[in-house]
């Protein structure tokens, strides 16, 4: 039996589900063949690893809810896809990383607002707004988390320093400190520089 090991979590994932591990090759591998008692084994051990690796990935409580809850949805329905057991933990951690992203993207794309035909862009400024929100939200998913959750927090969802300082449990100027480091380094990352910590 093999120990499944996240990246970002102090240490590898076990647990007994139905008398095996979650990671337990001869499940994931039953849960490939179609077995529906393992596939529903590997989804409820995956849980609550799945929700914690989110957590440390999404920007929001909310977002980190709903990606885990997409994982195990792909995990439920796509698990005959997968080439290797071994592979299991790599595979579930691109699909938590890439929803997180999306769903950070979906929070920096503008909100339609009343325009008149004559404002209307073209194609070409509607391809080059997308290629910069896509650079933004890029810059903002490479952040530390604590930085990420204080910039969406802040500029993207226009919570009140104070609310997002309590909502994080921060005093007021620890909050503005992760907020002036974290928008010092997407501008660093949008203007060519590297991420600093």
């Amino acid at each position: 039996m093999t120990d499944l090991h996240w990246p970002g979590l102090a240490r590898p994932l076990s647990g007994d589900v139905t008398g095996r591990a979650w990671s337990d090759e001869r499940l994931i591998d039953a849960a490939r063949a179609g077995d529906a008692d393992s596939i529903a084994a590997l989804v409820s051990g995956a849980h609550p690893h799945v929700r914690r690796f989110a957590h440390t990935l999404c920007a929001t409580p909310e977002d980190a809810e709903d990606a885990a809850q997409e994982a195990l949805i792909v995990l439920y329905r796509k698990i005959g896809t997968l080439r290797a057991s071994g592979a299991l933990a790599s595979w579930m951690f691109r699909i938590i990383r890439n929803e997180c992203i999306r769903r950070a993207r979906l929070m920096l794309r503008p909100h339609p607002a009343v325009h008149s035909s004559a404002a209307a862009l073209s194609a070409e400024e509607e391809v080059f707004e997308r290629l910069e929100t896509a650079r933004v939200a890029a810059a903002i998913a490479a952040l530390p988390a604590d930085q990420r959750k204080v910039l969406i927090m802040r500029d993207v969802q226009g919570l009140s320093g104070r609310t997002v300082a309590a909502a994080l449990g921060l005093s007021v100027p620890a909050m503005k400190s992760r907020l002036h480091r974290a928008r010092a380094a997407v501008h660093g990352l949008l203007t060519g520089g590297a991420l600093h910590d």
